[in-house]
C-alpha cells in the first residue's frame, strides 16, 4: 500500500492489531444470529463485553496504546443477518483515525453491485482492505465468481484477509450451524495468491487442521502474510512458532481477535513464547505497520 496515515503516530503505539470485529450497529443489530453469536463467545469463553460499540472499541484499544484494524463479516446471502455497515466502521475509524484502521467485508455473491461498492469504500471512505470468512459466507476463495471483486482490491491496492482453518462460529450448535469447514483450507487461497501476484493477502488465524498448508503458501508467495489471531499463544503448534521466528520473521502479524478473544489475553501467552528478542517486535508492530501503509517500506 501506498501513503503514510498520518492519523496514528506508530511510534507511540505498543502494538497493532490487525484482526478485530465491528460486532454492533449504532443502529442496535449485530453481525452474527444470537445463536452463533452465543455459540462462539462459549467456544472462546469470552469474558466481559462481547459486543462492544465502535466508540467503545477505540477507547478499549487507545487506553492501551494499540492500533486495530476493524472490520464487520458480510454474509447476508449465507445466514440472512445484515451485517454491520462498511460505511459506519470506516466512519468510526475515521472519527478515531489515531487508534482505528478501516477494513470491509462485502459478500462475494453480490457480484458486481459488491465491485462498485469496493471501489466506493476504497476511494471514498478510505477503507485499507476486506476481510473474506469463506466458512461463513460459503464459497472456495477460488472460485472463479469471485475474481472481479479480488481484481478491483488488487487494482486498488488495498489488502484481502481470509479467514483460514477451524472457526468458532457456529461451534457446538447442531450441525455446525450449517457452516462447512471445507471452505477455508488455506491452500484454496494458493490460487488467489498466484492469479493474483500483486494483491496483499492475510491468511487469518493458526489454521488448524491446515497449519502446514499456510505455512507453505505464505513461504512461497511473496504477498501473503499471516496473524496469529483467534488462538491464545499458548497453543500455538510448534512449527507455526518456528517458522515465525524464522523464515517468515517479516510475515507474521498481531492479531487477537477482539472481542470474542482479548488483546490483554493473548499478549499475557505471547509473551511466554520463544520468540526471538530481534522477531517479537517485528510480530506485534513493524509488520503491519509495513503492510498497512504506515511506516515507509
Amino acid at each position: 500500500m501506498t501513503g503514510i496515515d498520518v492519523g496514528i503516530n506508530v511510534e507511540n503505539l505498543v502494538a497493532i492489531d490487525v484482526h478485530t470485529h465491528a460486532e454492533v450497529s449504532s443502529k442496535g443489530h449485530a453481525s452474527l444470529s444470537d445463536d452463533l453469536s452465543e455459540a462462539s463467545g462459549a467456544y472462546f469463553k469470552t469474558e466481559g463485553n462481547r459486543k462492544p460499540t465502535l466508540e467503545e472499541t477505540a477507547a478499549y484499544y487507545r487506553e492501551r496504546r494499540m492500533a486495530a484494524v476493524i472490520f464487520t463479516v458480510d454474509a447476508e446471502s449465507a445466514t440472512g443477518t445484515e451485517p454491520v455497515p462498511n460505511e459506519e466502521v470506516a466512519e468510526a475509524a475515521a472519527a478515531n483515525a489515531d487508534v482505528l484502521i478501516p477494513f470491509a467485508s462485502i459478500d462475494p455473491f453480490r457480484g458486481r453491485a459488491g465491485v462498485k461498492q469496493a471501489r466506493r469504500l476504497v476511494e471514498e471512505y478510505g477503507v485499507k482492505g476486506f476481510k473474506f470468512h469463506p466458512s461463513v459466507q460459503g464459497f472456495f476463495p477460488n472460485d472463479r465468481f469471485a475474481y472481479e471483486l479480488y481484481a478491483i482490491i488488487e487494482e486498488l491496492g488495498a489488502i484481502a484477509l481470509f479467514h483460514t482453518g477451524q472457526t468458532g462460529i457456529g461451534a457446538g450448535v447442531p450441525g455446525g450451524g450449517g457452516i462447512r469447514l471445507k471452505y477455508s483450507n488455506p491452500l484454496h487461497i494458493d490460487d488467489v495468491a498466484a492469479d493474483f501476484p500483486h494483491l496483499q493477502i492475510i491468511l487469518a488465524h493458526p489454521s488448524f487442521p491446515w497449519q502446514d498448508e499456510a505455512l507453505a503458501v505464505a513461504t512461497h508467495k511473496p504477498g501473503v502474510h499471516i496473524d496469529l489471531s483467534g488462538w491464545s499463544p499458548k497453543y500455538f503448534p510448534p512449527q507455526l512458532v518456528q517458522y515465525a521466528n524464522t523464515l517468515l520473521k517479516d510475515k507474521v502479524l498481531f492479531g487477537s481477535d477482539f472481542p470474542l478473544l482479548t488483546p490483554d489475553r493473548w499478549l499475557a501467552d505471547f509473551e511466554k513464547l520463544p520468540i526471538k528478542d530481534e522477531v517479537r517486535p517485528k510480530i506485534l508492530k513493524a509488520n503491519a505497520a509495513r503492510l498497512l501503509g504506515l511506516t515507509k517500506p
